[in-house]
């Protein structure tokens, strides 16, 4: 029986998740649960930023090292089920390695040149120097842990995580029209 936690995600969604994690492993270094989630997490907040809507259509919740795809890392943090047929993490290292070969079906030439782009900037980059990318001053985790007033408790270790989820409209908040899609596409989700 699937988690109640899969059961929001179509097979195309399914598709393209597990494709782009094919398309990371295959081009990231040492790809990490970590570092792959936070890769995510930017694939996702530069296409907010670029066209007003999200890539990959994850939700990522307001962690002490989020935002992380609570579904995902439940997923990576054992043996892969829902990604099971696209990746396979080494037991020794925790690496995660591709399956499959990438195929495209589900991705734009926006798509791809996107995630290559955050590749290209973020890939050698540690999985540290992505949570503290991800944490940076007004970014959208930033944000939102000040509004929810929990960035003490995460620093005293009071709390690891949250129910809340990352508001991502700070990224398009000075564009009307990408704000208007992106309210949009929150409203169609």
């Amino acid at each position: 029986m699937k988690s109640a936690a899969y059961i929001q995600f179509r097979p195309d969604q399914i598709e393209k998740i597990g494709n782009t994690v094919v398309y990371l492993a295959e081009r990231v270094e040492h790809l990490t649960k970590t570092k792959l989630l936070k890769l995510l997490y930017i694939i996702d907040e530069l296409s907010i930023k670029k066209s007003g809507i999200p890539a990959l259509h994850l939700t990522y919740k307001l962690w002490k090292f989020g935002p992380v795809s609570e579904e995902l890392f439940i997923e990576l943090s054992s043996e892969p089920a829902l990604l099971q047929k696209f990746i396979q993490k080494t037991e020794d290292t925790g690496i995660i390695r591709a399956k499959i070969a990438f195929d495209d079906a589900e991705f734009s030439d926006n798509d791809l040149a996107l995630i290559d782009e955050v590749i290209a900037k973020f890939g050698q980059k540690s999985a540290r120097e992505l949570v503290h990318y991800t944490h940076r001053l007004h970014a959208p985790w930033h944000q939102t842990a000040l509004h929810y007033q929990v960035l003490e408790l995460f620093d005293k270790e009071q709390i690891t995580n949250t129910s809340y989820e990352v508001d991502m409209c700070s990224l398009v908040a000075h564009d009307a029209e990408k704000l208007a899609l992106y309210q949009a596409y929150l409203e169609s989700m």
